[in-house]
């Protein structure tokens, strides 16, 4: 902030400054030209403008005439009621450094100077430079000191502030919203899948102390998909309807409570522990499509695939966490403890959701304009679906084909998520604690892929390559590469390429999440939630078919005839995807 007070002088035009410096109040002056100057202005202590009485100075700046700048009055009142307090005995004022610095021939800002030092009203002079002036900056920095003493009951009658007043942000008040919805769904799928495979790992030892069959443990793991089956139609209706904050809120709390109550279930009975296993697949059986609805109408089309990617790797990681928390948790506090732990996470998620998420931009009073015209592209959101036109969905091939690739799709991919860990401990003799721990390595790199195709796929879009085109692209490397890897895992016998094999072909699966997983919200975003209930009932159904026809092969057969039925699904996807599917809107 700087003060300053224009009087004539003997140069005819032009202006004369005068500083004092306090507590000494000692005066600075510097003479400029009217029109060409440019000058550094040095430190000061407080600019008290009184050396010279209000009268005189008023007297010589009217007789100038060539003084331009206005200060307004409430400039003046504003400075008088601050610095000019009649009673003022002990103040705690500020100590500011200013500097004005221009360059006429740069249109650019010279490095400021400072003159340090003054002694007297001769020794204290400025000398000026000469330039054309073409604009100013001031940088300020203030610190406290305190003065003493009686102020002078002049008061500079014309005075100008110069600062910065620009307040800066913190960067987690720039956050996207946007990106803060894909977190938290980010994170309600860790939690999902750390619940759901606890299970296959904690199964061993409650096979071996329950006395459990390789068709029970099957019909256990299978159970889980009853009830998960039951709700992915209706959580996409009730997301499309209700929004995806409620749905997706109410399955987290739903599932956490029937993780928690595992446990008790075993203990009562085989029949109550597969009700409870079938009441933890309804809440999860909400949650994809929920998902679905909300990231349809808070994410454009040229961030599609790599939130759906973010999203979905939550998943993988919770496969990561559980299958390395799991056999920790066990070998320490017994397999009831997995349930328990991973349970309980769901009350802090359901807190944070209810107090950030929002089912659509229109609903967020806190987002900005600029972030609302970036989701919604210039157009506006449409009501909520009141009636699902179940007729020209079923009429469109495209939708056909996401649900006969989303079977084909996770027949494989759930028998890997059930049984990896059964297949480690009978095929490659690895104990509990290795089994998991080598579990997690195909889902962590599961993870990493997801996002590399999420964010290949948004670049191929935004270079122009057709939704399509991305979308068949995507899904291919989805199924080609899992089958590919699977052929090869039945003719190895080597743990580390074993492990090899399930990593590589995990990770050329979770490709599909910019392939078919991203085509819902293509083909009709307004009905996302109820496309992706349809589909995902399909890939169900293969979870409850593939994990139990799992045990029954394996009771008869080898893990080299479970390897060839998914590989065999693998080619049936990619046959029927490439024909029918689109990345074009075909619902309204």
């Amino acid at each position: 902030m700087a003060l300053w007070m224009p009087t004539t002088g003997s140069y005819g035009n032009q202006h004369q400054m005068k500083y004092c410096t306090s507590p000494q109040n000692r005066c600075a002056d510097s003479l400029v030209p009217g029109e060409r100057f440019g000058r550094h202005v040095t430190r000061s202590n407080l600019f008290l403008l009184h050396c010279y009485s209000k009268s005189t100075r008023m007297a010589r700046l009217e007789m100038s005439g060539q003084f331009q700048q206005s200060v307004s009055k409430s400039s003046r009142d504003y400075l008088t009621r601050t610095f000019y307090s009649a009673s003022m005995k002990r103040r705690v004022l500020s100590r500011v450094e200013c500097f004005l610095s221009s360059d006429a021939i740069n249109s650019g800002w010279l490095k400021p100077r400072r003159q340090e030092n003054f002694t007297t009203l001769d020794s204290g002079c400025v000398q000026p430079e000469y330039k054309l002036r073409i604009r100013k900056r001031s940088d300020c920095k203030a610190e406290q000191y305190e003065i003493t003493g009686s102020p002078s009951s002049d008061v500079p009658a014309d005075a100008v502030m110069v600062g910065d007043t620009n307040e800066v942000s913190n960067w987690w008040q720039e956050f996207p919203k946007r990106w803060t919805i894909v977190l938290l769904c980010f994170f309600s799928f860790l939690l999902c899948n750390m619940d759901r495979v606890n299970m296959s790992i904690a199964i061993l030892p409650m096979s071996s102390e329950f006395s459990w069959s390789p068709a029970t443990v099957g019909l256990i793991q299978s159970s889980f998909f009853w009830g998960y089956l039951l709700t992915q139609i209706l959580g996409g209706i009730w997301a499309d309807r209700f929004g995806g904050k409620v749905v997706l809120g109410f399955g987290v709390v739903w599932w956490s409570l029937a993780t928690v109550l595992t446990p008790l279930a075993a203990k009562v009975g085989l029949p109550c522990l597969l009700v409870m296993r079938a009441f933890m697949g309804i809440g999860e059986g909400v949650a994809m499509p929920a998902m679905n609805n909300i990231l349809s109408r808070w994410i454009p089309v040229s961030e599609r695939s790599r939130s759906l990617a973010l999203v979905y790797s939550g998943m993988y990681l919770g496969s990561v966490t559980g299958l390395a928390l799991s056999p920790l948790l066990i070998s320490r506090f017994g397999w009831p403890s997995v349930f328990y732990g991973f349970g309980s996470l769901g009350t802090v998620w359901f807190a944070l959701w209810q107090s950030k998420a929002r089912s659509s931009p229109e609903d967020d009073p806190e987002l900005s304009k600029a972030e609302k015209k970036h989701i919604l592209g210039g157009t506006t959101l449409k009501e909520p679906v009141t009636s699902i036109p179940w007729r020209l969905i079923l009429s469109k091939a495209p939708v056909w084909a996401l649900i006969i690739s989303h079977f084909c799709h996770n027949w494989g991919t759930f028998i890997l998520l059930t049984w990896m860990p059964t297949y480690y401990n009978q095929v490659l003799k690895f104990n509990l604690t290795e089994s998991g721990l080598l579990c997690v390595l195909p889902w962590l790199t599961m993870a990493i892929f997801a996002n590399i195709g999420g964010w290949i796929a948004d670049t191929l879009v935004q270079r122009g390559v057709s939704v399509t085109n991305v979308r068949k692209i995507m899904q291919s490397i989805g199924f080609l590469g899992p089958a590919l890897f699977l052929t090869l895992l039945s003719k190895v016998r080597s743990p580390a390429m074993a492990v090899l094999c399930m990593a590589c072909s995990q990770g050329s699966d979770a490709f599909s999440q910019s392939g078919l997983y991203s085509n819902h919200q293509d083909i009709g975003p307004r009905y996302a939630g109820v496309l992706l209930g349809l589909s995902n009932t399909a890939g169900v159904l293969a979870g409850v078919f593939g994990t139990a026809a799992t045990g029954y092969i394996l009771q008869k057969g080898s893990w080299d005839s479970v390897f060839k039925v998914s590989v065999i699904l693998y080619i049936v996807g990619t046959v029927v995807w490439n024909v029918f599917s689109t990345g074009e809107k075909i619902l309204e």
